[in-house]
């Protein structure tokens, strides 16, 4: 389940990172627009294991544009991929010291924080992140301190935080599937129910949402819509390991 978590926290947080550049001439923007060029190369090579292309266009970005908040976050992102954790946390550092204000980098640095199990430090690093002026990220933010919660046992905290994303994005899938097979595991099926009712009517059938609503009607007692989730689960999943689980009982 840690594992998973920390899996999880890693979801498109780089890919989210965006940064407004106005139309300028000076050096400086110069600089910008051939560092985002090495990132997207870098990571476009990240992507397809040639490390040592990626290692040197993520490198160039640094040496380019140093202040540029995503030549540090992209560059930690490849040491963090090669295990460099030491490295990465110093491109963190120097993104803070250059652009405290920016919530990427304090949402980014959280996550990084969360997968080495330093919880405290990371929901700091997430509260700095929402308190920030003009940030929008809001519901990404509040979605890692509740998986941060969750990795570190703190089941209420998850619960708060979680429901904190779902008030600034509510159609955010993550979050309401977390938040509903939490329920269910308090016994509040009435209201997992209704979530995922909404989930199924937003996205369709997911295979994770199938196995909970297994888990809600077991734990309801009702037979036949176990059995009829059941059904679609092993239709339109049937090589999931949700399809798996329930063929095992494991859930």
């Amino acid at each position: 389940m840690a594992r998973r978590l920390s899996a999880l926290l890693g979801i498109g947080l780089l890919a989210g990172c965006s940064f407004v550049m106005e139309e300028r001439t000076s050096p400086e923007a110069d600089n910008i627009k051939l560092a985002e060029s090495r990132i997207a190369l870098g990571l476009a090579y990240l992507n397809e294991n040639q490390w040592e292309r990626a290692r040197y266009n993520l490198e160039t970005a640094v040496q380019v544009a140093p202040l540029y908040p995503r030549s540090r976050l992209s560059f930690a992102h490849y040491l963090q991929k090669v295990g460099e954790l030491e490295q990465a946390e110093l491109q963190y550092i120097a993104a803070l010291k250059h652009s405290p204000k920016e919530g990427d980098v304090q949402n980014n640095y959280g996550v990084f924080l969360c997968r080495q199990s330093r919880f405290s430090e990371a929901q700091r690093a997430f509260a700095r992140a929402i308190a920030l002026p003009f940030y929008y990220k809001l519901s990404a933010s509040y979605e890692n301190a509740a998986l941060c919660s969750l990795k570190s046992g703190e089941i209420e905290d998850a619960k708060k935080w979680f429901k904190k994303a779902l008030a600034h994005e509510p159609n955010r899938l993550l979050s309401s599937v977390q938040l509903a097979n939490m329920e269910v595991e308090d016994l509040q099926l009435n209201e997992a129910r209704t979530r995922l009712f909404q989930l199924h009517k937003q996205y369709g059938y997911q295979a994770n949402t199938l196995l909970i609503m297994i888990m809600l009607e077991s734990k309801a007692k009702r037979a036949n819509e176990v059995e009829k989730y059941a059904h679609l689960l092993a239709l339109r999943f049937p090589e999931s390991k949700e399809h798996r689980q329930y063929l095992a009982n494991e859930y």
